[in-house]
């Protein structure tokens, strides 16, 4: 643990009420690009095509993959994916930041003392959510989405 901290990246399939979170000391690209090919390689190796929906942190980029691993490898892992970005200030809008909420307020709502025990206790989380399959109960529909984020959507006329 880095001074006592350490990043958590939310994998999150809603319909399917399955999550992961990988811990990682810190937030490079590197190790966003090694949760893509985790992702890719072992969660899901037959999906034709995984969407991803991510907020705009500058690591959040398929580019990430090109500098952790070999161009081959890169396209490889690129070409599966289907990446959208909710709308700056609108981590709102992105279910794996309303799952990391509930793992903060569920679990990680007081000290811990190592990074074993974080291990545990977030696996602990996991598995109990994965295994009541929790999905999430989304509401914001794309109506909703056209008043509250009108800004963003073309007008039709």
């Amino acid at each position: 643990m880095r001074n006592g901290t350490v990043n958590l990246f939310m994998m999150f399939e809603p319909l399917a009420g399955r999550r992961h979170v990988r811990m990682t000391d810190r937030r490079t690209k590197k190790d966003f690009a090694e949760a893509i090919k985790e992702l890719s390689d072992e969660r899901y190796p037959d999906a034709e095509k995984i969407v991803l929906v991510m907020d705009n942190l500058n690591t959040h980029s398929p580019a990430s993959l090109y500098e952790a691993f070999e161009p081959s490898e890169a396209r490889r892992l690129a070409e599966k994916l289907e990446v959208h970005y909710t709308p700056k200030h609108g981590s709102w809008l992105d279910m794996a930041e309303i799952e990391l909420g509930i793992l903060n307020r569920q679990c990680l709502n007081r000290r811990l003392n190592d990074a074993a025990t974080l291990r545990r206790e977030v696996a602990a989380w996991e598995n109990d959510r994965n295994g009541r399959a929790t999905r999430a109960n989304w509401r914001f529909t794309t109506a909703d989405a056209r008043v509250k984020l009108r800004r963003l959507y073309p007008s039709i006329e």
